[in-house]
């Protein structure tokens, strides 16, 4: 993902963004009675063996034996839970032509319940390392720790909660899908003389989008997930996730907030950010926020280990992990 270059205020999107969501649009109508559920602990020492799990295989590039590694594992993971699991496989073009063999891992809980809510993550790496403070490392591919591996960490905690035996009887009032997407991070480096295309990036998300797993799919609302796992993150308020989808965001903050979260969950404006929602919003017109961690103080945006060789388990923090995968659990709990 990389960062948009301006943006609105907040403000002036007020007047139409608050009737654009979908996300509980239908609240004054008649609503089915729903069944008592209680609301599953969070382990965030298991989400953060997920993420180290994942860095053991080394950085998971597209066309790399440890993608391909690291593919098998998190796809057997999600069948484990009970999940239906979709492998969805394609040839996808770089920005230089390079023809990429990628996959979107897509695991659905309840198939059969019509009311769904998305939950989503990039599970590759970035090839290059083209924000190291060394320009001899640019070309090395990094570890994405928390650029990936966090909230797949995240989302893989909650399959594993969903998938419990004592969660049989213990469900959420809605379908879950979980889809760990490919290819999001191969987007334009920044030492590449040619253009810097936007649509070079989130090339997994772009293809589910054109072929959804399922025909006609459709989410009540989305969550990404994306660089959850640093020490005391910024979660602020995405341009693209309040233009598209500000209820959820409110929704979402909201729930932090309840939890004692507030600190990691900021009511501020972090600015434009091209992501994998981008593209759910745009062209699957499902309402999607970008949880992400913001750095204003930094050039890029974001913290400084991001597209760095510094992107390792070192950077993760379990107590932020607990916040962000507590926060998501609370929220499809109550939904």
């Amino acid at each position: 993902m990389y960062k948009l270059p301006s943006f609105l205020s907040l403000s002036l999107l007020l007047l139409f963004t608050m009737t654009s969501c979908g996300a509980g649009a239908k609240k004054d109508q008649a609503q089915p009675a729903l069944k008592a559920v209680s609301i599953p602990a969070f382990n965030a020492d298991s989400a953060y063996h997920y993420v180290e799990a994942q860095t053991l295989f080394g950085p998971r590039v597209p066309n790399s034996k440890a993608h391909e590694a690291c593919k098998e594992y998190l796809a057997s993971y999600l069948r484990n839970t009970g999940a239906q699991v979709i492998e969805q496989s394609a040839k996808l073009k770089a920005y230089d032509g390079t023809i990429l063999g990628a996959t979107n891992i897509i695991a659905s809980f309840q198939p059969e319940n019509k009311n769904r809510i998305l939950l989503c993550a990039h599970w590759d790496s970035r090839p290059w390392a083209d924000n190291d403070p060394d320009e001899k490392n640019w070309h090395t591919p990094i570890m994405g720790a928390n650029d990936g591996a966090s909230g797949v960490g995240v989302l893989m905690e909650i399959a594993r909660q969903l998938g419990l035996e004592t969660a049989k009887k213990n469900q959420p009032n809605v379908g879950i899908d979980i889809i760990f997407f490919d290819a999001e991070d191969c987007g334009t480096p920044k030492f590449y003389e040619g253009k810097d295309d936007e649509e070079s990036w989130c090339l997994g998300t772009q293809y589910w989008a054109q072929n959804p797993h399922v025909p006609g799919y459709n989410a009540e609302f989305g969550i990404l997930l994306d660089m959850v796992g640093g020490s005391a993150p910024n979660f602020l308020y995405e341009y693209i996730s309040y233009k598209h989808a500000s209820q959820v965001l409110q929704l979402v903050w909201e729930k932090a907030a309840s939890l004692g979260y507030n600190t990691y969950f900021k009511q501020e404006n972090g600015g434009a950010i091209t992501d994998d929602h981008l593209y759910i919003n745009k062209m699957m017109h499902i309402p999607c926020i970008d949880v992400i961690d913001f750095d204003p103080s930094s050039k890029s945006g974001f913290v400084p280990a991001w597209h760095t060789l510094d992107d390792t388990m070192k950077n993760i923090d379990k107590t932020t992990l607990k916040a962000v995968g507590e926060t998501l659990l609370n929220v499809i709990y109550t939904e």
